[in-house]
């Protein structure tokens, strides 16, 4: 853990980057709602659809630039029926100086997550609601630095990720040589934890994340350790518990759940920190 207060020293040293806020940002949006106005079609078709969609903007390349929201306005009937598809019609088609991660299009990757009408999600995955009436707020994760728009600084996440070691470890060689083989029931355990990609929805939710970053491993990573302490292939598992044994790496979730409701890939690390929380005690 001494290691993870160091690096994240080093984070909080690129304070020039604002730390994406709910709170602050909630304000900064109703002042700012309007700022510039894109409209991707003539008004007067009688057939379209418009909907507006107002994405918080901040460009490191002018710091003095305070954050704002701005508005972009859509023809439904024209566009995909996620959000993404609309974030990427926006930059091929209007500006292109918008920013945001993106890769597989298919709830895989996670690289499209971000705060979609104050829900954590990926925007692959996110549809767009069909009411024209009411406009979309699209935000970066809560409580990450911002590295451009909607592009969080993950940096600090990822070396949580590589602290837990996962990956199997044994010294023991497979009987012939050949696989590690494990029974389905134990297979089974597997379920609802691999299928975890990292989007880091869960933790940038978890308030408890939020205040104790440096040093708490937050609901995403404590799933993925849950998984290794499991695995019967695993020979690992006393030195895995034993990372975990003090007062912040695990015992800092005081389980609000916010995780459990917000994975879009529907997995539950409440529990998953609940069944860690077990295996230290007994």
């Amino acid at each position: 853990m001494a290691a993870l207060r160091s690096s994240s020293s080093r984070l909080l040293a690129a304070a020039a980057r604002p730390a994406f806020k709910p709170q602050a940002v909630f304000a900064r949006s109703m002042a700012s709602v309007g700022d510039a106005t894109v409209n991707a079609n003539p008004k007067g078709a009688s057939d379209s659809r418009m909907k507006s969609f107002q994405i918080y903007r901040w460009n490191p390349d002018a710091p003095t630039e305070k954050p704002r929201m701005q508005t972009y306005t859509l023809d439904l009937n024209k566009t995909g029926p996620m959000v993404l598809d609309a974030l990427v019609r926006i930059k091929n088609e209007i500006d292109p100086t918008l920013t945001f991660r993106r890769s597989c299009r298919e709830g895989i990757c996670g690289s499209c997550a971000m705060n979609i009408n104050g829900t954590n999600t990926l925007a692959c995955l996110c549809r767009i609601p069909t009411e024209t009436d009411k406009e979309m707020k699209i935000y970066p994760l809560p409580h990450t630095y911002v590295v451009k728009d909607l592009v969080p600084d993950l940096t600090q996440f990822y070396k949580q990720y590589k602290s837990i070691k996962p990956y199997l470890q044994r010294d023991t060689p497979a009987p012939d040589g050949k696989e590690y083989r494990q029974s389905k029931a134990d297979r089974k355990k597997l379920d609802g934890l691999y299928e975890c990609i990292l989007c880091a929805c869960c933790s940038t939710s978890c308030p408890s994340y939020w205040w104790n970053s440096e040093e708490y491993l937050g609901p995403a990573i404590l799933l993925q350790s849950y998984r290794w302490l499991i695995d019967s292939r695993d020979e690992r598992k006393s030195e895995r518990k034993a990372a975990l044994d003090n007062s912040m790496s695990l015992y800092r979730c005081h389980t609000i759940l916010n995780c459990t409701r917000t994975c879009p890939k529907g997995l539950n690390p409440g529990l998953a920190i609940a069944e860690i929380k077990k295996e230290m005690a007994f």
